[in-house]
């Protein structure tokens, strides 16, 4: 390589590394009744409607708990957009001289916590005894 190639190629690795990311990626996760608390990939992360900055796009795991309502258990996929698709992605990242926030929005509807009637306890009872004798070795 010749000089200025190689000084080209040093002074944009310097430029590269001492410029901070340009794109600021967040998700936002909403309830309908808000309040609930949001666990993300077994991280709380506040109640709804609760936000976080995220590195990475793809599915995430959502765990959704409130007093009086039902546990969701689900996940949302983050989808990147076009400018963050490799190698695109590298001049937003690194070069691209202005900035970028990248906001995804979820939004859950959580249902209300009704107690089993004495019926269904015993329902269920019966079901589990059955499965546990049928389990047993003879």
């Amino acid at each position: 390589m010749n000089r200025l190639t190689t000084a080209f190629l040093m002074g944009s690795t310097t430029v590269t590394a001492a410029l901070p990311g340009c794109v600021r990626r967040t998700l936002t996760i909403d309830t309908d009744p808000q309040g609930a608390t949001v666990h993300l990939n077994d991280q709380e992360i506040g109640a709804t409607p609760a936000s976080t900055d995220f590195t990475w796009y793809g599915d995430y795991d959502v765990v959704l708990r409130k007093p009086g309502y039902k546990t969701l258990i689900t996940h949302v996929e983050v989808k990147e957009p076009w400018y963050q698709v490799p190698p695109i992605d590298f001049y937003f990242d690194a070069l691209y001289p202005g900035r970028i926030h990248d906001v995804h929005h979820a939004s859950f509807t959580l249902e209300p916590w009704t107690p089993p009637t004495p019926d269904e306890v015993r329902q269920r009872a019966d079901e589990l005894r059955a499965r546990a004798l049928a389990d047993q070795p003879h």
